[in-house]
């Protein structure tokens, strides 16, 4: 250490003179210090007060920049000396210095401010703020020849595509050409692993999507798939997963997803299609989320029912009824429901058979799962009258819906469950289906339903439970009474925040439930004419008439 001291004390010395020659022999005994205890050399370069004497040595002038940005690399590998180099005001002047043409000041440069600002979020902020995302891209561009300074510019780019601040100023660049222009030159699966997870964080913004697109990072992708599905090393399988789930990735973006779709003729979609039948159950799982990813609008959807996609999907689907991998359940089930979004889709698919084969997953303990099935069901019935009675008079299906209207653990689920439950008596409006639902003991989920805080949601019970009470009144009198249904009746028409439609449903079945002796006696021991008098002069004049039709019904049988 005695060494070290002198050393610094030299350095102080040499900086105030300005002797280079001097300054230069104090950073490699710095160095070596450093190299040989780091921690402990550190502490005491701190103690004597050196740091604020390096901003000046980190002149673009000076022949001593590269060793003290090293020097300040080695220092800031220790957690306790980044702050003192940020209070030293060594952020700005190395900075500057990435504006130099020297690889050797630039590299040293890099891994200086990389320590620093190491798992600093703020901090990387700050670079952000102060330009460095077009610089850096420069210099890859410049570089790319230089295997230590691109590496240096990955590593930068991975820590800052991870701050949301840094997306626009990427998108502002040739990141996308850059970086798929040094993948294509790569021959190392590390470099290219490397490339990929840069490219991952970029590419949840959409114009950076279509940048990669128009880049040709596409055609890489697939290039790296068929070179590894076979593979059975651990890097290929890595990389593999890497590759596709980056494909999908891209296929997020609207603008994107549509150049690669071209008119669902493209050679992209034609590949990804190819791996749906695939043996390799990464593939199956990037191929299905794709197809759902393809199916955002209803022009793609009409598109690939009728060239036979439902049927690639049913037949991978069969596959994993007894394989059971929930991952490629969960994305197959999601292309089907967004391929049934259409009308003119759902009659082809119920045909197809594909409420038969969604059928299958309903022993699924798998939320993920379980959420897709309900949503896919849901999809395929709307407006599906013969559909919704067949599903709707299946006791097994009202049953596991029921089960999961009290899935409180999963919100999704249960939502989704109250959703079928009621779609499958508004689309049917089949007094069969009413009675299954009755016996089944789903009508307390309705009611239950109405409170929800989702207007959507409320209405679709209210209307659910309307045609309820208007198709078999006696069976359900006794359930209705159980949920307090005229209790929520009323709260829903006080509520000054229900939306009109919400006033109106509730009106509606208030009418209705007053045919049942019981529950005609409860609704007279509410003060329901004063509420709905109110709703008279509602400025909805659908609520205002039918206010007036209750009341007289009210005053009329009071």
């Amino acid at each position: 250490m005695d060494h070290l001291n002198d050393a610094l004390a030299k350095l102080k010395l040499a900086s105030a003179d300005g002797a280079s020659d001097s300054v230069e022999n104090c950073l490699d005994r710095l160095l070596k210090a450093l190299g040989s205890d780091n921690a402990e050399a550190s502490v005491k370069i701190q103690e004597t007060g050196i740091l604020p004497l390096l901003p000046a040595l980190l002149s673009p002038q000076s022949s001593c920049s590269p060793k003290v940005a090293n020097v300040i690399a080695e220092l800031a590998k220790n957690e306790f000396m980044r702050s003192p180099c940020v209070q030293a005001g060594l952020i700005p002047p190395l900075v500057q210095l990435l504006n130099s043409g020297d690889q050797e000041v630039l590299l040293q440069t890099g891994r200086a401010l990389g320590n620093i600002c190491y798992d600093s979020h703020s901090l990387q902020g700050q670079l952000i703020a102060m330009g460095v995302i077009p610089t850096l891209v420069q210099l890859l561009g410049i570089h790319s020849h230089n295997a230590a300074l691109t590496e240096m510019c990955l590593v930068a780019f991975g820590n800052l595509a991870e701050l949301e601040s840094s997306k626009e100023q990427f998108a502002a660049t040739d990141i996308a050409r850059e970086l798929v222009r040094l993948f294509q030159k790569q021959a190392e699966h590390e470099k290219k692993e490397m490339i990929l997870e840069v490219l991952a964080p970029l590419a949840e913004n959409d114009a950076i999507k279509l940048q990669m697109v128009e880049a040709g990072l596409v055609e890489c992708l697939l290039e790296v798939v068929a070179q590894t599905v076979d593979g059975e090393r651990e890097e290929d399988v890595a990389q593999l997963k890497t590759a596709s789930d980056l494909m999908v990735l891209l296929l997020l973006g609207d603008e994107s997803m549509q150049k690669l779709f071209e008119g669902g003729k493209g050679s992209v979609f034609q590949r990804v299609l190819s791996w749906i039948p695939s043996r390799n159950h990464q593939l199956q799982l990037a191929g299905a989320l794709a197809i759902a990813n393809f199916a955002r609008n209803d022009g793609n959807c009409i598109h690939m029912v009728d060239t036979g996609i439902v049927q690639k999907l049913l037949e991978l689907l069969d596959r994993h009824v007894c394989e059971g991998n929930v991952t490629v359940q969960h994305a197959a089930l999601s292309a089907l429901r967004n391929l049934a979004i259409p009308v003119v889709n759902k009659s082809k698919m119920l045909t197809a058979g594909v409420a038969d084969v969604v059928l299958k997953f309903l022993p699924s303990e798998m939320p993920p799962v379980q959420f897709k099935l309900l949503g896919t069901l849901r999809m395929l019935i709307d407006t599906q009258a013969d559909a919704a009675d067949r599903l709707g008079t299946n006791a097994k299906l009202v049953e596991r819906l029921v089960e999961w209207c009290e899935a409180k653990d999963h919100a999704g689920v249960m939502g989704e469950s109250n959703r079928l439950l009621s779609a499958l008596i508004r689309h049917s409006k089949s007094k069969e289906v009413v009675r299954s639902v009755i016996r089944g003991g789903g009508v307390k989920h309705l009611v239950t339903m109405a409170t929800s805080e989702h207007m959507i949601m409320q209405n679709e019970a209210l209307v659910a439970l309307g045609l309820v009470a208007a198709l078999d009144l006696v069976a359900a009198e006794e359930d209705f009474a159980a949920a307090s249904l005229v209790a929520v009746l009323h709260r829903l028409l006080s509520d000054e925040r229900s939306a009109p439609e919400i006033k109106y449903n509730s009106m509606i079945l208030i009418c209705s439930v007053m045919g049942s002796e019981p529950l005609h006696k409860e609704v007279q021991s509410r003060p329901f004419v004063d509420v709905v008098s109110k709703l008279r002069s509602h400025e909805s004049k659908t609520v205002s008439h039918q206010a007036s039709l209750t009341e007289q019904r009210l005053t009329a049988q009071s």
